[in-house]
C-alpha cells in the first residue's frame, strides 16, 4: 500500500515548527501508535478505519490518514496546531482532523481522542438517537450517550454534529459511522471507548430476547453512581 506526505512549506518535504526530538513528542506519539494498534487488535476497527489523536502543548499529534497503524514508526510522527496547520511530520493528516480538533477546541482539558468503526455501536447507531442507559458505566461517560446525526466523513457537518452529540458528554455515537470518545489521557480515552462498545452489545444482546425489553436505570440511579465514581480508583 502506498501513501501520500506533505511536503514542508520550505520544499523540502520536513514541516517547519515540528519538534520530533521532544522527549514528550517522542512519548506521547509512541503511545499513540500504541492505542491505535490497539483498536485493531481489539477488534474495533478494521484496516486503516478509524483515528486516534494525542495532544501535547498546542501541537496535536494524529494518526496519518490510509497508513497501516503497524508501519508507523517514530520517523512518521504527525502534527498539527489547533488551528490544524501542520507543524511536525510529512505524512497527510487522517480526513477526520476536523473532529479531533473541534473536541480539543471545546473542552480544554481534552488530551487524547479516540475514534473507532465498532460494530455494536455502529450498529446502535442505526436503532436509537440515544443508547439506553442499561448499566451503571453509562455515567461514567456523562449520561445516556447521544447519537450525533449522520454527516459525510472529514466535514465540518460531522464535526458540528458530534460536538453537539457531545454536550455534556465524553463519548457519542456517529450514526452509520461509529464512536468517538475523549479524555484526559490516551487510556481514558481508550477505556471510555471500550466501555461504550460493550455497552452497546449489552443493549443489543438484551434486546435480543423475545417478549423482554431490557431494565434501564433512572436518573436517581445514574446521578448516585456519578457521585460514586468521583472516588473511585486510587489516591495519590
Amino acid at each position: 500500500m502506498t501513501y501520500s506526505r506533505a511536503a514542508g512549506a520550505d520544499g523540502t518535504g520536513e514541516s517547519p515548527g515540528g519538534r520530533a526530538g521532544e522527549p514528550a513528542t517522542e512519548a506521547a506519539w509512541a503511545e499513540l501508535v500504541a492505542t491505535a494498534r490497539r483498536t485493531v487488535a481489539d477488534g474495533l476497527v478494521v484496516g486503516t478505519s478509524g483515528n486516534v489523536s494525542v495532544r501535547v502543548g498546542d501541537t496535536v499529534l494524529v494518526t496519518p490518514s490510509g497508513v497501516p497503524y503497524d508501519r508507523l514508526t517514530p520517523a512518521d510522527a504527525t502534527g498539527v496546531d489547533l488551528d490544524g496547520r501542520q507543524v511536525l511530520g510529512t505524512l497527510v493528516p487522517t480526513s477526520e482532523l476536523p473532529m479531533h480538533l473541534a473536541v480539543y477546541r471545546a473542552d480544554p482539558a481534552a488530551r487524547a481522542v479516540v475514534h473507532t468503526h465498532a460494530v455494536h455501536a455502529t450498529a446502535v447507531s442505526l436503532l436509537v438517537p440515544e443508547l439506553p442507559p442499561v448499566h451503571y458505566m453509562t455515567a461514567a461517560l456523562g449520561g445516556p450517550v447521544r447519537v450525533a446525526p449522520y454527516a459525510a466523513y472529514g466535514t465540518a457537518e460531522l464535526a458540528r454534529g458530534m460536538l453537539d452529540a457531545l454536550a455534556g458528554r465524553t463519548g457519542c455515537l456517529l450514526r452509520n459511522h461509529g464512536t468517538i470518545t475523549y479524555g484526559t489521557s490516551l487510556d481514558q480515552a481508550y477505556d471510555r471507548t471500550a466501555q461504550l462498545e460493550w455497552m452497546c452489545r449489552l443493549w443489543l444482546t438484551a434486546s435480543s430476547v423475545p417478549g423482554h425489553s431490557p431494565s434501564l436505570l433512572t436518573p436517581d440511579q445514574l446521578t448516585e453512581v456519578t457521585e460514586r465514581l468521583r472516588g473511585y480508583g486510587q489516591r495519590s
